[in-house]
């Protein structure tokens, strides 16, 4: 155990002096590449004005959303209507998307709950 914590802690070490030797010019290269999207000046109020553009944007996307997920469930309605004819292959499929829901709501209960474990007091 003691000898992969050396092994960690070196390799955290050799990471931290990368970083420390090519972050300044991985920056100004990002930077660089990205400057159409940089505001000019950078004032509290051209900020707060794209906060709000960024809001209302998302918002005004809702309807195109709600009407997707209607399509999306006119969709899973017709499948169950049909569910004779599914083949085992879309079963799989559900079965590993329902899993894959639960294990997103498990992992959200886990990080709302700060990280810790029902049951569980180190």
């Amino acid at each position: 155990m003691a000898s992969k914590l050396v092994q960690l802690q070196s390799k955290a070490s050799q990471a931290s002096q990368l970083v420390a030797k090519h972050g300044t010019s991985y920056y100004k290269q990002l930077m660089e590449q990205n400057k159409q999207y940089i505001q000019e000046p950078a004032t509290i109020e051209k900020c707060n004005e794209l906060s709000k553009q960024l809001f209302y944007t998302r918002l005004a996307s809702v309807p195109g959303r709600y009407e997707a997920m209607q399509k999306e469930v006119e969709y899973v309605k017709q499948l169950w209507k049909n569910r004779k004819d599914l083949k085992v292959e879309n079963l799989g499929i559900a079965a590993l998307f329902g899993l894959e829901c639960y294990a997103w709501y498990c992992a959200g209960e886990i990080v709302g709950r700060g990280f810790t474990f029902t049951g569980y007091y180190p």
